[in-house]
C-alpha cells in the first residue's frame, strides 16, 4: 500500500480517530473494508459527519458480525438457508442435547465475529462437543463464541457471489470461489481464505438468475423493511447443489482472498461505482461488467490457522511480480527497513490475472510465482482453482 499512497497509523476500529482522519484530508468518499470497523461503528459516525460512506451501517453489517441475528433475519425473510438452531452460553446442556441427536456431519459457528475462523465443520460427536463447549466457554473465540449456531451440513459445492448497492438497486460483480481448508481437498481446519479465482463456471446465469430472485433482492428489501437499508457490498456465500441456492453465510465486505480476483476483472471504473453506490443511486456509475480470469494463492505461516511465528524474513517477492500478470498483495507483513518479514497468520496473496477465459494457464501463472517466494515454514496449497480447470477442460 506505501506504494500506492501515503498511509497514516490510525486505528481503524476508533471513529473519532477514522473521522478526524477524514475531515484532514477532506475525503469525498470513504470506503471501508473489513468487518471490524463496520461492527465498531465507523460508518456510523462518518455519514453523521457529512461523509459519503461505502459500507453498511453498523446495524445493517450485522448480517455478518451476528450469526444468530442472520439466520434469523433469513427465516423472516423466506431466504434459503441451512436448518439451524441458536444457543447462548447460559444453555449449553440444552445445546449438547440437541448435538446427541443431530446428524452428522453438522456445522457449528461462533456467531461474533472471528476473523473468518470461527466454523467449524465435525464429522464426529465428540469433534462438535468439543468445539461447542470450546465456544461458549470463551476459550477459543472469547466473547464472539458467547452465542452459536449449530446448523445442518449443506452438501455441494460453495461459492461467492457480490452484489454493490445503494440499499435498493444493486450491480453484480464477477462469481467467485473461496477455499476455506488449510489442506489440499478441502482437508484440515477451516481458515480465512488460503485463495480464490474468478470467474467460478459453477455460478451459471440461470444460478445468478436464482441469487438475485430469491437472496439479494429479498435480503435488500427485509433490510430496509426493517429500517436497516444496506449501502455497501454484500457478499453472499451460496451452496449449490442440484440447480438450486441455499445461503451459506453473510459478509458485509468484498471478502479476503475473494476481492484479489474479483475486482482486478472489473472493466467499469471501481471509484465511480463505489462512489455512486454509497451516493444512493448505483446506477448512476453506468453498466457494470468483468472479463477475463484470475487465481489467488494464499501464501500462509507454519501452523496457521493456529499459533505462528512471526518476523521470518520473505524473499522473492520481486520476482514473482515479474511473471506475467502476477501481482502481490501482502496481508501478513510488515517492513524492517528494507527487509519484508511474516507478521501474520496468511501473509501473501499471490494473484495472476488475465484478460483471457483459461484458467489452467492462470493458475499455472500464480504458482510460478509462489516458486519464487519463501520464507521459513511457508505453506499453501496447490489446489487453487483446480477443480474449476477441470471442468473447464471437460
Amino acid at each position: 500500500m506505501a506504494k500506492l499512497g501515503e498511509l497514516r497509523p490510525v486505528s481503524i476500529e476508533d471513529a473519532g480517530s477514522v473521522a478526524a482522519l477524514a475531515r484532514d484530508v477532506a475525503a469525498d468518499l470513504v470506503v471501508i473494508g473489513p468487518e471490524a470497523p463496520l461492527a465498531a461503528g465507523v460508518s456510523d459516525r462518518l455519514r453523521n459527519e457529512g461523509f459519503v460512506v461505502f459500507g453498511p451501517s453498523r446495524s445493517a453489517a450485522r448480517l455478518e458480525w451476528d450469526k444468530a441475528f442472520s439466520k434469523d433475519f433469513m427465516k423472516r425473510h423466506g431466504i434459503p438457508t441451512a436448518a439451524s438452531a441458536t444457543f447462548h452460553a447460559a444453555e449449553l446442556a440444552a445445546a449438547r442435547t440437541y448435538l446427541r441427536d443431530a446428524s452428522l456431519p453438522i456445522v457449528i459457528k461462533a456467531s461474533g465475529l472471528a476473523a473468518g475462523k470461527g466454523v467449524v465443520i465435525a464429522t464426529t460427536l465428540g469433534e462438535a462437543m468439543e468445539a461447542l463447549d470450546g465456544m461458549l466457554s470463551g476459550e477459543t473465540f472469547g466473547d464472539a463464541g458467547a452465542t452459536v449456531v449449530i446448523e445442518e451440513f449443506m452438501q455441494g459445492e460453495e461459492a461467492s457471489i457480490f452484489a454493490v448497492t445503494d440499499g435498493e438497486r444493486y450491480a453484480l460483480l464477477a462469481p467467485s470461489q473461496d477455499h476455506k481448508r488449510v489442506g489440499d481437498g478441502d482437508t484440515g481446519p477451516n481458515t480465512g481464505g488460503m485463495g480464490a479465482y474468478a470467474p467460478a463456471p459453477i455460478v451459471t446465469d440461470e444460478l445468478l438468475a436464482l441469487a438475485r430472485r430469491d437472496i439479494i433482492e429479498p435480503t435488500l428489501r427485509g433490510m430496509a423493511a426493517e429500517n436497516n437499508p444496506y449501502v455497501g457490498c454484500l457478499y453472499v456465500g451460496v451452496m449449490v447443489a442440484d440447480g438450486m441456492l441455499r445461503v451459506v453465510e453473510f459478509n458485509s465486505r468484498f471478502g479476503d482472498p475473494e476481492t484479489q480476483v474479483i475486482l482486478p476483472l472489473l472493466e467499469s471504473d471501481l471509484a465511480a461505482l463505489l462512489y455512486a453506490a454509497a451516493a444512493g443511486d448505483v446506477t448512476a456509475a453506468g453498466p457494470t461488467g468483468s472479463s477475463g480470469s484470475a487465481v489467488c494463492v494464499v501464501m500462509a505461516a507454519s501452523g496457521y490457522p493456529g499459533s505462528y511465528p512471526k518476523g521470518d524474513e520473505i524473499t522473492g517477492i520481486a520476482a514473482a511480480e515479474e511473471v506475467t500478470g502476477v501481482v502481490v498483495f501482502h496481508a501478513g507483513t510488515r517492513a524492517e527497513g528494507e527487509r519484508i518479514v511474516t507478521n501474520g497468520g496468511r501473509v501473501l496473496g499471490v494473484t495472476a490475472i488475465s484478460g483471457g477465459t483459461d484458467l489452467g494457464a492462470v493458475i499455472g501463472s500464480a504458482y510460478a510465482a509462489v516458486e519464487q517466494i519463501a520464507f521459513a515454514g511457508a505453506q499453501y496449497r496447490h489446489d487453487i482453482g483446480a477443480r474449476a480447470a477441470e471442468h473447464q477442460k471437460a
